[in-house]
């Protein structure tokens, strides 16, 4: 067995069972990763992928569990090469994040900004999806680390860490009836038409929650990834707009009037999370402390000694976040 072996099938794996785009994203040859897998299963004694002519298809269930292990292999294999590289050039390496518009538009920009002053020879990668992508990500360790609000607890493998709690305004033009309004309501809301953010995304959940615990049924008739689409759209009349109160910036969106909305919602809660096992690098450290202040060095490395979720969550649970 070898590691390249193991590189091989977990990137075919996540190159949905693709060997060409596999091949062509490592660089090397469709016909050598093919071998190098067969020679593997012959090995092993068991399929890792079922076929149908040359085209594989699926992971068998014993596949499966071998893709698990080979995962965590290859994150220690990982974790060696960050150990090194912190011993020989300390202030120079990567760093990739993975993100949703909201945090990567208002949130980061100020912590990115320190950072690269701080660590001019680490290259920084940013990824923007949705927070189901963002998590997949971290997961299967293509990025080190995912900042959301949603979906990143959906992933056992992953270290959550809170860094702030946050809520949502309503966002209307100048002449709308609602910007006259001194404490909206719910119920005022549902007679609008909405322009919101995609199901689960960027905290939506909360917001269908509190429809319906109110049997209210929200008109939501155009919804975004995008924060800035959202405003665009609110201004052409669409509908009124609820979306992250960071998101509203008071000196760029004159236009438009913010109205509190931290009363109808429950609060959400954006975290930063990475892969356990993942060795820390000491600028990741320093950019987790940057972009969560209450998250020390010596919090995070309490949190990866805990041995289960549970015990995770339950050290969390009573820490006090910065509110947004």
């Amino acid at each position: 067995m070898k590691l390249q072996q193991l590189r091989y099938i977990w990137e075919v794996a996540h190159h949905d069972l693709n060997v060409s785009a596999t091949a062509a994203s490592l660089y090397t040859s469709q016909p050598g990763i093919s071998k190098q897998i067969r020679l593997l299963e012959d090995e092993l004694g068991v399929e890792i992928f079922s076929r149908s002519g040359k085209h594989l298809t699926r992971v068998t269930p014993a596949g499966e569990q071998i893709l698990k292990i080979a995962g965590e292999i290859l994150g220690q294999v990982e974790s060696i090469k960050q150990l090194s590289q912190e011993h020989n050039n300390p202030h120079r390496g990567s760093l990739s994040i993975a993100t949703t518009h909201t945090q990567a538009r208002y949130a980061l920009p100020s912590v990115i900004q320190g950072f690269i002053s701080k660590y001019p020879q680490v290259s920084l990668h940013m990824h923007q999806g949705t927070p189901i992508q963002i998590s997949e990500k971290a997961a299967d360790g293509t990025v080190d680390f995912a900042i959301a609000t949603e979906a990143l607890d959906l992933f056992s493998d992953l270290l959550m860490m809170p860094c702030y709690r946050w809520n949502r305004c309503v966002l209307v033009p100048r002449d709308h009836p609602l910007a006259r309004c001194s404490e909206l309501t719910l119920e005022q809301v549902a007679e609008y038409q909405i322009v919101t953010y995609v199901f689960g995304f960027t905290g939506r959940s909360k917001l269908d929650d509190a429809f319906s615990a109110k049997n209210l049924t929200p008109k939501v008739v155009f919804t975004a990834t995008d924060a800035d689409v959202i405003k665009t759209y609110v201004r052409l009349g669409l509908g009124i707009g609820i979306v992250a109160h960071m998101a509203y910036d008071p000196e760029v969106d004159t236009d438009l009037v913010a109205i509190e909305a931290g009363h109808l919602f429950d609060a959400s809660v954006t975290s930063i999370g990475f892969r356990k096992g993942t060795y820390l690098r000491g600028y990741m450290y320093d950019f987790i402390s940057a972009f969560a202040p209450h998250l020390t060095p010596d919090i995070v490395d309490r949190a990866m000694a805990l041995p289960t979720k549970e015990a995770q969550e339950s050290f969390f649970a009573d820490m006090k976040l910065p509110v947004y």
